[in-house]
């Protein structure tokens, strides 16, 4: 009895210790269960001897761990280790987003790693990574692969040698033998960064592109596979026939063909033997259209000398592209400035077609060949074979020649002026209506000037040699001969005569420096006879 009591005693001390003394217990966050469980198999059994402390599941298996859910034919349970095995059908589910599934895997769920091996497949939203040997990072939601791999986004199918993919940021990352198909678009590289959400590669190393006709070179630059445009940098190249464009930035339309480039931008024609350079250019493979402005220079090295030329902006149409009965017009406008060894020229604008092969100068244009100075209120030269074959100078037209003194000059005043060249050189000119003449024969004994000859007449035409005048024939010419030392002060130039010798280009440097006519010998446009509208009525 006595013993009862004192149990009883010791009880309620203990009890009465726990209500007064313990301290509450402040709840906190749930630990996350890092267990893999067993959710179901058909078959379960243990052999220590062949797989240690393995368990060996058959039929229907099915694994859940930290919200994946993992299923397999059948597979080896180490639960010590907090891993297993899969073999056959293995699938991988993490939501309603990814999809991992290959012929055998291992899981490690400590590590949150899975390595999964032969026919992998991993689907990810709209994208599908295609791999024989992957290991996937649950804790940091990124696939790395090796031995080849190959991923489907859309129509956009890239395949490398090794490569990772992230899930959180949809980011692929490709390696070695990088290649990118779409549609009719087709990269090769080395380095490859692939934005799955906005379909975006990024290109990080020397690569190659073909899209159509065209190619480009690049090792730094985007392509979207969806708009199907490039942004490229880094003197990146890109070819179209025997089109070739570079700039430090190049930005390329592979739908609508248009191109943009910046900062010293080099456009080649190899077709036509010409360039373009400047800050800026545009081109569109399609239509044929090209446009080149700021520090922007013309450059034709179809003849033996290059001629440079410059302007504020250079635009080209092509009419009738693609076709046997293609021709092109090129337009250069505001303070054009040329330069070939041989002919220099100065004009406000100037257009180029190649239907008639003719240079189409404006506004006060002048041109130089050797000693030769052409002027009037607009200037045609007409090419052959890529080389001069003779100018039209339409109204006030005015040539003049400096002799091999340097002091006096041959003169031609007349309405409309043509010259005819023959290897780039003039071999004839003809003078048409209101002509004047100044013109001083040579003694070929000693080459001194005889005399000076001054007509007037209505149609002249001057024979030329070795760039020197050897005769000349005129219509029903009045005029006067002049010994060269009685000729008065006032006979020594025609009206309006300057000699622009200050304007001219002098290498293919000087065409960047423009330099207007001195105040007061600027050409004033006339204004051309039309028929009036009373003549032209029918009586």
């Amino acid at each position: 009895m006595q013993v009862c009591w004192i149990v009883l005693i010791a009880l309620f001390t203990v009890h009465y210790s726990l209500f007064t003394s313990a301290k509450p217990v402040k709840r906190g966050k749930r630990a996350e269960d890092k267990r893999v469980y067993l959710v179901h198999s058909d078959n379960l059994h243990y052999d220590q001897y062949r797989y240690n402390d393995a368990t060996i599941l058959h039929g229907n298996v099915h694994f859940r761990h930290a919200g994946a859910n993992l299923y397999c034919d059948s597979a080896h349970f180490y639960e010590q280790s907090n891993s297993f095995e899969a073999f056959g059908h293995v699938k991988m589910t993490q939501g309603d987003t990814l999809r991992l599934t290959s012929d055998y895997a291992y899981y490690d769920g400590n590590a949150q790693l899975a390595q999964a091996r032969y026919n992998v497949i991993l689907k990810h939203r709209k994208s599908t990574l295609y791999c024989d040997s992957l290991d996937y990072d649950r804790m940091y939601n990124f696939g790395n692969f090796f031995e080849g791999g190959k991923l489907v986004d859309g129509t956009a199918v890239l395949t490398s040698d090794w490569g990772e993919y992230h899930t959180d940021t949809k980011m692929a990352m490709f390696y070695y033998d990088v290649r990118l198909r779409d549609k009719k678009f087709y990269l090769t590289t080395d380095s490859l960064f692939y934005d799955t959400r906005t379909s975006r590669a990024h290109i990080v190393g020397p690569s190659n592109i073909t899209s159509g006709g065209s190619h480009i070179y690049s090792e730094d630059g985007y392509y979207n596979t969806k708009t199907e445009q490039s942004e490229l940098f880094g003197r990146s190249v890109m070819k179209d026939g025997g089109k070739t464009l570079i700039g430090d930035s190049v930005y390329h339309n592979a739908k609508t063909g248009v191109n943009h480039a910046y900062n010293n931008v080099i456009y080649t024609d190899s077709v036509n033997k010409n360039m373009l350079t400047g800050d800026y250019a545009e081109y569109n493979d399609s239509t044929g259209y090209a446009m080149a402005t700021n520090r922007a220079v013309a450059y034709d090295f179809s003849q033996k000398d290059t001629l440079y030329m410059h302007a504020d902006t250079f635009k080209i149409f092509t009419f009738n592209i693609r076709t046997d009965s293609v021709y092109r017009k090129i337009h250069a406008y505001n303070k054009v400035r040329a330069y070939r060894h041989d002919v220099q020229a100065v004009c406000d604008s100037l257009v180029y077609s190649s239907l008639d092969s003719c240079m189409y100068m404006y506004r006060d244009p002048i041109v130089w060949n050797m000693g030769q100075q052409l002027t009037g209120e607009e200037i045609r030269v007409y090419m052959k074979d890529s080389t001069i074959d003779y100018a039209h100078v339409i109204s006030q037209a005015f040539s003049v020649q400096m002799l091999h003194d340097s002091v006096h000059f041959n003169q031609i005043s007349s309405k409309d002026m043509k010259a005819f060249f023959q290897k780039g050189e003039m071999r004839e000119a003809q003078a048409i209506d209101n002509v004047l003449i100044i013109y001083y024969p040579i003694d070929e004994a000693d080459s001194s000037l005889i005399l000076l000859n001054y007509q007037e007449t209505s149609l002249a035409k001057l024979f030329f040699e070795n760039r020197k005048m050897k005769r000349a024939w005129t219509n029903k010419s009045s005029g006067t001969m002049y010994p060269m030392t009685q000729i008065p002060p006032d006979k020594y130039f025609l009206p309006g005569y300057n000699w622009f010798d200050y304007i001219r280009p002098l290498d293919k440097d000087d065409i960047f420096n423009w330099r207007p006519k001195k105040a007061g010998t600027e050409l004033k446009e006339q204004k051309r006879r039309t028929p009036s509208a009373k003549n032209n009525r029918k009586k």
